[in-house]
């Protein structure tokens, strides 16, 4: 029997959060939570602090951060908690969070994470999934043992889906990363437990590939458990972010909690205070007022036990959770929280925006009124970077969208305001499938009673002074366009009925010989195969009726053009460098990327569930000598100029 005392240490964020007591179990189908019914901007905007690292040298700064289970407040102070995973460092118990610390790094000063899955209650068993797993789609499958691995499964008669320990691999989104310390999606690992069961595959197919890759690069070899990465951050100062990429379990595990800011900064970076700041520090005093504010936007659905409610569970599809093909929350949680409020003193705002829904698309502006729609922007959104940096010039808009897995860089002036104003950021993307166009005209926008509002802000009496520059007179760093493309691939995306469940499958592929699509499997064979040091044009046309957040690993591309031509020019909010672009239905979005780093890699849809039922594809990098035919593509082609029109969706 588990004591109140116990269950009152394993709900606190930090301490006792790092292991749960035996026999613990969050999987509950309590009654769905109205989301209409729960109190908006009661709670302060929590704001994740800084990672604190294990160790820090002259060659690099090291850090051992693991996943683990803890409860959490993420509906309003009074309601009940919610049981969540999260990332912290092990020798900080207290700094478990959802989302996790955030870890600030150096460009050209390597990191080095050791990533511990430590799912696993205080008696040493395992944790099961927070969530109804369907087991029968391609993904890490640990029950298949060593020969069955990273295949389809089988249901095992649970109600509950697959209830074995839960793998774990860690992806930073954005990265310029070796193939080993990529989190390659059949690199996973479970937690060291007690009781495993004996038939169980560990690790995932390539994690021993990678194991010995990093060994005879570092002279390191990963423990049981986990993996060791290293990130050389040899890139632009960006946004970037870490969370989970197993094979077919993505949208379930990074539903759960597990996510963070990683915070790139030095290099050709602004010198400090022309953009506002600062960002949280490792010395923040319990007072510190942060100007840099990172903001993770996400959609949860709760039930009036607090737990987190997902669709594969609580179904019409008879008694075993399935995949489903789309996800949207109802309500909308910012850095852990539900509808948080942000006090602002009269200056300047620099905020880092990510989209971390599973399939949300974000249309966000600030406005006066929280629920009037259509929403009429008060404060332009002045946006200075990109997933992948700065823009070539601050662009303001009244309204940005975000994609799922998008970054913006963005400052929010709200000098001259008087002390007590109240503005809002308000979402008016579509409550379901985003298909392109406006919100009021081609589809309803989100429901302004919850999810077409995401944050108040509340403004103060101003303290000290702003030293930041205007975002409309900044000058930002330049950067150097990618040079000629030596090959053009044209690939496809695609949508297929699936064969007994009738669900809609889409899946990446090439083009016949026809231009028609041919869709492909994980499992196909690589067509993507760019030799190192390759720069290429890939020509995505898109066969479905959905819009995709297309993710490449290894690289920030540039975005050349979209349309039903793909010779439209982007939007200036696209001009930098970016890692996961939207195509729209019936369009072409072209892009340019290098590829410098040798290796196996991934590109994919980053709407989780696509992700997870067989829309990502492998991308291996080979040595220089030729790369495989069989994908559609040629040779160097001459590229006709982009043009001005708007054939773009």
């Amino acid at each position: 029997m588990v004591s109140r005392r116990r269950l009152l240490a394993t709900g606190a964020v930090g301490g006792a959060a790092a292991l749960v007591p035996a026999g613990w179990t969050a999987f509950a189908a309590a009654a769905p939570l109205d989301a209409g019914d729960i109190p908006k901007y009661v709670a302060p905007l929590r704001i994740p602090p800084a990672m604190p690292p294990a160790a820090t040298s002259l060659e690099r700064d090291t850090y051992v951060i693991a996943v683990r289970q803890f409860r959490q407040q993420i509906l309003p102070p009074s309601w009940p908690r919610t049981t969540v995973w999260g990332y912290g460092s092990t020798a900080h118990p207290g700094s478990f969070g959802y989302p996790a610390p955030t870890i600030m790094a150096r460009v050209d000063r390597p990191v080095r994470v050791t990533w511990v899955n430590q799912l696993v209650d205080d008696r040493g068993d395992h944790l099961p999934h927070l969530l109804p797993v369907d087991p029968t789609l391609h993904w890490a499958n640990p029950p298949g043992g060593t020969a069955g691995r990273d295949r389809h499964g089988r249901r095992d008669g649970d109600p509950r889906g697959y209830r074995g320990p839960v793998p774990q691999v860690v992806h930073l989104h954005g990265a310029h990363s070796s193939q080993e310390s990529d989190g390659h999606a059949e690199a996973w690992y479970l937690p060291v437990t007690r009781d495993l069961p004996p038939d169980f595959a560990v690790a995932g197919s390539a994690y021993s590939e990678f194991r010995s890759r990093f060994a005879e690069a570092s002279g390191l070899r990963w423990a049981p458990g986990s993996a060791t990465f290293e990130y050389a951050n040899d890139q632009r100062p960006c946004t970037l972010w870490y969370h989970d990429h197993t094979l077919g379990l993505t949208r379930e595990n990074v539903y759960a909690g597990p996510a963070g800011f990683y915070l790139l900064s030095g290099g050709d970076d602004l010198p400090d205070g022309v953009l506002p700041g600062p960002a949280p520090a490792l010395d923040d005093r319990p007072d510190a007022r942060h100007h840099d504010i990172p903001l993770l936007i996400q959609d949860r659905s709760f039930g009036a036990d607090g737990s987190l409610r997902y669709p594969g569970g609580h179904s019409s599809h008879g008694d075993e959770p399935r995949w489903t093909s789309e996800f949207s929350g109802s309500t909308i949680v910012v850095n852990g929280r539900t509808w948080p409020s942000l006090t602002v003193q009269p200056r300047r705002y620099r905020f880092r925006l990510l989209n971390g829904c599973n399939s949300r698309f974000l249309m966000l502006s600030v406005a006066a009124n929280a629920t009037r729609r259509p929403a009429r922007a008060v404060l332009p959104i002045w946006q200075i970077g990109s997933d992948g940096g700065y823009l070539p010039e601050p662009v303001p808009h009244d309204r940005v969208t975000l994609g799922p897995a998008q970054r913006v860089d963005a400052v929010v002036d709200f000098t001259g305001l008087p002390a007590g104003t109240e503005l809002y950021l308000v979402n008016e993307g579509p409550d379901w499938a985003y298909r392109g166009g406006r919100p009021g005209a081609d589809f309803p926008p989100a429901d302004p009673r919850t999810t077409g509002q995401v944050l108040r802000f509340v403004v103060t009496e101003a303290a000290g002074v702003d030293t930041s520059v205007p975002p409309e007179q900044l000058r930002l760093p330049a950067h150097q366009p990618l040079g000629p493309a030596e090959r053009v691939r044209r690939l496809s995306l695609n949508e297929r009925m699936s064969g007994g469940s009738g669900a809609m499958t889409m899946l990446l592929g090439v083009l016949d010989e026809r231009g028609r699509g041919l869709p492909l499997r994980w499992s196909d064979p690589a067509t993507e195969q760019p030799t190192l040091g390759a720069t290429e044009v890939w020509e995505m046309r898109n066969f479905t009726r959905h819009v995709h957040p297309v993710h490449l690993h290894q690289v920030q591309f540039e975005v050349l053009g979209r349309g039903r031509s793909g010779r439209s020019l982007p939007d200036p909010g696209e001009r930098g460098r970016m890692d996961t672009v939207l195509a729209y239905p019936w369009e072409v979005t072209r892009i340019k990327a290098r590829f410098d780093l040798p290796g196996r890699y991934a590109w994919h849809c980053h709407l989780l569930e696509h992700e997870d039922n067989e829309m990502m594809r492998p991308l291996d990098v080979l040595p220089r000598g030729g790369a495989a035919a069989g994908d559609g593509g040629s040779r160097t082609l001459p590229e006709p100029p982009p043009t001005a029109s708007t054939d773009a969706g």
